[in-house]
């Protein structure tokens, strides 16, 4: 066996972890669950989850794969015998995301050919999407040429491949996040709507009571006729124009919303931010440990975990930023309610309304999403081909072709599943899924928390908390968080994985 690669510097760790961290999960699921969670309230416990949390299991991973110098299949098992089980379960969730996650790659693709192409009016259009999605062809053709790019980059190893592409793909993106996000703060929209009012509620005080009797005197006579409508009586047609910005977009998006706000109102909150967290920090997907292997025994751990809790957290609250502002200044609080169709079906939308610029800023936000896409995508299938070389003890072409393949038949299987394999099926949140949507559910809402679960237990009670923080300051770091690390693994985290884990399988429906 060759010796393992590691990554040439500090810097080119935390772009590449940073790289895998900001990904779609960011972009795409961050804003919606940020506009329905109360704003800035969602946003308030996503930081603070993130800094407790999200650092410890964090900590955890890397820790635990530079310590071992294996793969997350191994590095559980070369700490203690008998472990391999977590290997395996850490393992199988990017076996299950990467294909699909792959097949949404395509999807972006798609709308930055669009974008490029100055055809942005056509991804407006009410029923694009789904055209595209349900059509036989072009979704595997994107999902393919998506595949091989991230396979390109993985074929090119540590050094040439993940760390080279991530020191040109990660200051791009956030070039272009902030260009976007500052371009959305300065937009203005202004727009006529139509509103049926309450003819009483325009009555001032003063002729309240004779509006009353007048509308008493024309109405009742005419009460048994069944051919008037009475509603022409009681409400007016109004038009009035309405001009929203960027910054009363960026006020929703931040300021906190305490409206009706109910105590399963907050737990909801709470628990999509922990979940939020599983793909804004890249944790319980093996990746962290794979990466961490790389990681040279003279790199200062505490100051890179820091830069990368820092990076992803300001792409994440940027990408609100850029999407959320510019949702609300197009469409109001109604385009808030958009969901997971944000990126695909409403922000085409914003674009469109935007005139002739839109073409160019969409093909930019598509060019930036696809950039995090890729860095995610590349560091998902590292950590199975890593763990395929480790376990099997085969060069990395062998890996990386095996490892293809597979992903290359479950994608088309994912494409193929919104036309000739379409069914419908009930999962436990309730939501209707197909092909797609079960290997979302199975490998987030299952694999993930049960992982995160069984970790906190490894490394809280069985090799103990001492081997993760003897790793990190090995070179004499200090440790300031070192409480919060301990706390949280062995006693906080544990019980709020429990409980989102159990929301999550559909058992507990009271918060």
């Amino acid at each position: 066996m060759n010796k393992r690669h590691t990554f040439n510097g500090s810097i080119g760790f935390v772009l590449a972890a940073a790289g895998s961290a900001v990904g779609l999960g960011n972009i795409w699921r961050f804003p919606y669950l940020a506009a329905k969670g109360g704003g800035g309230l969602f946003v308030a416990v996503y930081i603070i989850l993130a800094l407790t949390f999200g650092f410890s299991l964090l900590t955890a991973e890397i820790a635990i794969g530079r310590k071992t110098r294996q793969s997350p299949l191994t590095a559980y098992s070369s700490l203690k015998k008998g472990w391999k089980f977590l290997g395996i379960l850490s393992c199988l969730v990017p076996i299950i995301i990467f294909p699909y996650y792959c097949v949404i790659g395509g999807w972006v693709l798609k709308y930055l050919i669009v974008f490029i192409t100055g055809k942005g009016n056509a991804a407006a259009a009410d029923g694009y999407f789904s055209g595209f999605i349900t059509s036989q062809w072009e979704p595997i053709i994107m999902f393919a040429i998506f595949l091989l790019a991230v396979a390109f980059i993985i074929f090119r190893g540590v050094n040439k491949g993940i760390e080279a592409s991530s020191k040109i793909i990660m200051p791009a993106l956030v070039v272009l996040v902030l260009a976007i996000s500052i371009f959305s703060l300065t937009l203005t929209h202004t727009e006529t709507i139509t509103e049926e009012t309450p003819v009483e509620a325009q009555a001032t005080a003063e002729d309240a009571a004779a509006s009353d009797a007048a509308l008493a005197t024309e109405t009742l006579p005419q009460e048994s006729s069944e051919s008037t409508d009475s509603s022409a009586n009681t409400t007016q047609i109004q038009q009035k124009t309405v001009t929203r910005t960027g910054l009363q977009g960026l006020g929703v998006y931040l300021i906190p919303n305490f409206d009706g706000l109910t105590v399963k109102d907050f737990f909801a909150i709470l628990m999509n931010a922990m979940g939020q967290l599983f793909y804004s920090l890249s944790i319980a997907m093996g990746i962290m440990i794979a990466y961490g292997s790389y990681v040279s025994d003279d790199s200062n751990l505490v100051q890179s975990i820091n830069r990368i809790e820092i990076f992803d957290t300001a792409v994440a609250i940027l990408a609100g930023v850029m999407i959320i502002p510019a949702v609300y200044t197009f469409m109001g609080n109604e385009g808030m309610k958009a969901g997971p169709g944000l990126m695909f079906v409403v922000l085409p939308k914003v674009f469109s309304s935007m005139g002739i610029i839109g073409n160019l800023i969409g093909a930019l936000f598509f060019i930036m999403v696809l950039f995090a896409a890729l860095s995610s995508a590349v560091s998902v299938m590292e950590a199975i081909v890593s763990s395929l070389m480790d376990e099997f003890h085969i060069s990395r072409t062998k890996a990386l072709n095996l490892e293809g393949i597979l992903g290359l038949i479950a994608g088309i299987i994912v494409c193929l599943g919104y036309n000739i394999l379409y069914f419908e099926y009930k999962l436990p949140s309730g939501d209707i899924g197909q092909v797609l949507d079960i290997m979302d559910y199975v490998s987030n809402n299952i694999l993930m928390p049960i992982v995160a679960i069984v970790t906190c237990i490894f490394v809280g009670y069985v090799i103990k908390t001492k081997t993760i923080t003897d790793e990190i300051t090995k070179n004499g770091e200090g440790f300031s968080r070192k409480i919060v690390f301990e706390v949280m693994i062995k006693f906080i985290a544990p019980a709020l994985l429990f409980i989102l884990f159990l929301k999550s399988a559909g058992i507990v429906t009271i918060i």
